[in-house]
C-alpha cells in the first residue's frame, strides 16, 4: 500500500486515511455473512403408510448376460451373436411386461473397441436395467489375465 506523507511545509494532511474504514467494513461484512441462516429447501410430503399385510407380486428375475470374448465374439446368454442380432435381442427384451436385467461381462483380454461398440448399442437401445458383473475378478491389478 502506498502512504502519503503530505508536504514538508508543515501544513496538515487533507486526505482521509481509508484503511481503518475498509477494515471496519470488512469485519461487518464477515459478521453479516456469518449470521445469514442456511437456506434449506425442504418440501414436506405426506407419504402413504405401508400396509404390512400386502405382499408385492413376485417378479421372475429374468436376466440376459452379454459376454465379450478375447476373440471378438459377443455371447448372448452363452450363444454367439452379431451386433445386429444384439440390437434385435435388446429391442425384443424391451417388449416384455417386466424388463429383464441386462448383465455385461467382458472377459479379461476382450477388445476395448468391441466393448465400446456394444455399450453404445446398449445405450442407444433404451435399456434401463443394466449392470456390470464379474468385476470382482479384477480387484487385484493383473489378476484377470
Amino acid at each position: 500500500m502506498a502512504m502519503a506523507g503530505g508536504s514538508d511545509d508543515g501544513s496538515p494532511m487533507m486526505e482521509m486515511n481509508m484503511t481503518p474504514l475498509i477494515d471496519v467494513l470488512l469485519v461487518l461484512l464477515i459478521m453479516f455473512i456469518i449470521t445469514i441462516p442456511v437456506a434449506t429447501h425442504a418440501i414436506n410430503i405426506d407419504l402413504p403408510a405401508p400396509d404390512p399385510n400386502s405382499n408385492p407380486p413376485e417378479v421372475d428375475p429374468i436376466t440376459n448376460k452379454i459376454v465379450l470374448t478375447p476373440d471378438n465374439q459377443i455371447l448372448w446368454n452363452g450363444e454367439s451373436i452379431t451386433q445386429g442380432g444384439l440390437v434385435s435381442n435388446l429391442q425384443n427384451s424391451l417388449n416384455f411386461a417386466v424388463e429383464p436385467e441386462l448383465q455385461f461381462e467382458p472377459e479379461a483380454n476382450a477388445s476395448y473397441e468391441l466393448a465400446a461398440q456394444v455399450l453404445t448399442i446398449i445405450k442407444a437401445s433404451g435399456v434401463t436395467k443394466f449392470g456390470f458383473v464379474g468385476n470382482e475378478k479384477y480387484r487385484q491389478f493383473g489378476s484377470g489375465a
